[in-house]
């Protein structure tokens, strides 16, 4: 790991004190951190709290007469090797992505050549709102700059949704994980998150997955250098840096866009979906009444995208994931084997914590004649180490 010089902008949100773990976090990884503050940051969190956790003096203003001897702002534009703002709020995002050097946080992220991260933090209805999501795609299109985030869950206000900075600790990993291009020049398919199977205008089948390893796999393999195609189903994430995303819903679409998606060109195919076994042999016009005590409903089996692609007669390397509450590694073996995979993720789903919704996880991967196993950690972060050993894994076949 390559210790960096990382600047961190802090700006108004209750989300502020996690970054005082994350300045320790990343001091404590061997990283020279350097603070500077907005105005409105300062009302959650005092400077005194970053000078002593970082070990250096913070920056609040751009019109402060003494820094401004030797031109700081500049200085500190030209020292970052990492501007990583965490967390970001609606307004900083909707002044920079219109170009504003109106404070000094922006008149640094304006006059500095590193690359940029934005952690988004704010209520769910302001993350979805219409204009706030063009500032985040206009921001995410700049090759400079990265969105991490935001994450989904409860917020301070008591809404749930998505707008919560991502934790400490996976903005730790993503920091402190190699640096490579393992997977340059390379195309990678992976799909996402869970189908939904309607029963009526209203109802549907489904299951639990939030998407979350899917989304941090591609933004790994994004960072490795590869070029990403995310076929994801219904999920309340954001869309990865510079990773196209082919939004589905059912088990039928699913199939649909990731054959497309790999007759335009794919190295490798990551199954991490949670699609549907079985769909309603029909659905209902109309919402279906409440009527009789018991309810059939006759289901038949969805097409099955994995052992499709990876049955195809120049099959990219095809990598599945098996989500078992029994017999791991009995399942996950089994399930390679049949469908002819060139390895598996297995994961323990009936473990609390993990799996599901989680943003950690423990997996165990499977090939043919080798294993490794991987403990417990921030799904940002196994997923780093997961498309490290799929790179290799890749070169070797």
């Amino acid at each position: 790991m390559a210790k960096k010089r990382i600047l961190l902008g802090v700006t108004g949100g209750i989300a502020a004190y996690k970054s005082a773990e994350l300045v320790r976090l990343l001091k404590k990884s061997g990283h020279q951190v350097r603070v500077v503050m907005t105005g409105g940051a300062q009302a959650f969190v005092t400077p005194l709290t970053f000078q002593a956790l970082s070990g250096e003096a913070v920056r609040t203003s751009l019109l402060d007469p003494e820094a401004e001897l030797g031109m700081g702002h500049i200085e500190l534009a030209k020292w970052a090797e990492l501007l990583l703002v965490a967390p970001a709020s609606a307004d900083f995002m909707a002044r920079l992505a219109q170009g504003m050097a109106d404070d000094l946080l922006t008149t640094v992220c304006s006059a500095t050549e590193a690359p940029i991260v934005l952690v988004p933090a704010m209520n769910q209805a302001m993350w979805r709102n219409a204009r706030t999501q063009r500032n985040a795609a206009l921001l995410a299109a700049d090759p400079q700059i990265e969105l991490w985030g935001p994450a989904q869950g409860d917020q301070a206000c008591g809404d749930t949704g998505p707008g919560r900075m991502l934790e400490p600790q996976t903005l730790a990993d993503r920091i402190n994980a190699p640096q490579n291009a393992a997977l340059a020049g390379l195309r990678v398919v992976i799909t996402a998150g869970p189908t939904r199977e309607p029963i009526d205008p209203v109802r549907y089948i489904s299951n639990h997955s939030s998407g979350k390893m899917g989304y941090a796999l591609a933004a790994a393999a994004r960072r490795a250098g590869a070029e990403v195609t995310l076929v994801s189903g219904p999920v309340n994430l954001a869309a990865p840096a510079a990773v196209q995303v082919r939004p589905v819903v059912t088990a039928a679409d699913m199939l649909a866009q990731a054959s497309a998606a790999v007759d335009e060109g794919c190295d490798i195919f990551i199954a991490t979906a949670a699609v549907a076994d079985y769909r309603p042999a029909s659905c209902a016009d109309q919402k279906i009444k409440k009527s009789a005590e018991d309810m059939a409903l006759a289901l038949v089996r969805n097409p099955d995208t994995l052992a499709t692609i990876a049955g195809r007669e120049n099959a990219p390397f095809t990598v599945g994931f098996a989500a078992e509450t029994t017999d791991v590694a009995h399942y996950a073996n089994d399930k390679m084997q049949r469908k002819k995979l060139n390895m598996i993720v297995a994961n323990d789903v009936s473990r609390p914590g993990l799996g599901f919704n989680s943003d950690d996880n423990a997996v165990t991967v499977f090939w043919p004649g080798g294993q490794q196993e991987f403990a417990t950690e921030s799904k940002a972060g196994l997923a780093e180490r997961l498309v490290a050993l799929i790179s290799e894994r890749f070169r070797q076949a």
